[in-house]
């Protein structure tokens, strides 16, 4: 694949079927990106995002997590893998696997997450289902810089969208996937034109430390 050198190396890492990599690889192919996907790297060897990688003509790896002992030597191998690439951002669409702290240390400030949120609500697993049990009004996704708190790390921005009272989890989902395929490119966008740091723990946009989440 050949990118611009003023355009910003990323690296994405999925374990699923790759709409928020689709949504991606379909921004960095405009005339005004300042970003490229220099690789795609999955821990599931069936995981359809591939398909979508090599059909854009990117590089892919596979490093699946059964072949290894434990978590750390899987990370260890991960975070190699990542380098050899030279990212200047790291970005988790839809990657499942809990990282350790020195996977995440590595990294720092240079690794974004898309969860499915309104973070600090529903961390972890079955966003929707547990947004629609808990009765709430408004769902939503979130980008954050990833930390060593499962989705804990400061969040940069987010979308909304209100729950119906028809909506069961598939049609949530539905819903604010097609919200996060906005808002993943943007974030990561803003970084590319270094817009947007991490620095002592705060998230600093267009010079200015953020003081709540961006609402896209």
């Amino acid at each position: 694949m050949t990118a611009s050198t003023d355009k910003l190396p990323v690296v994405v890492l999925i374990s699923g079927s790759g709409s928020n990599l689709q949504a991606l690889i379909e921004a960095s192919t405009r005339n005004e990106a300042a970003f490229f996907i220099r690789a795609v790297i999955s821990n599931r060897p069936t995981a359809k995002g591939l398909q979508r990688a090599a059909a854009a003509g990117i590089e892919t790896r596979v490093i699946d997590h059964t072949d290894y002992p434990d978590r750390d030597s899987f990370d260890a191998e991960l975070g190699d893998s990542i380098e050899a690439f030279g990212p200047g951002l790291v970005v988790l669409a839809g990657f499942m696997r809990i990282l350790t702290d020195g996977f995440v240390a590595r990294f720092y400030g240079r690794m974004l997450n898309i969860h499915p949120s309104l973070l600090p609500d529903f961390q972890g697993l079955h966003t929707h289902r547990r947004a629609i049990e808990a009765g709430v009004t408004e769902h939503g996704a979130s980008v954050h810089f990833v930390t060593a708190e499962l989705d804990g790390g400061p969040v940069i921005a987010q979308v909304r969208v209100p729950v119906e009272a028809a909506d069961d989890e598939s049609t949530l989902a539905e819903r604010v996937l097609r919200r996060e395929h906005e808002l993943l490119p943007q974030v990561v966008d803003w970084f590319a034109r270094n817009r947007l740091r991490l620095r002592d723990s705060r998230i600093w946009l267009d010079g200015r430390v953020l003081a709540r989440p961006a609402q896209c």
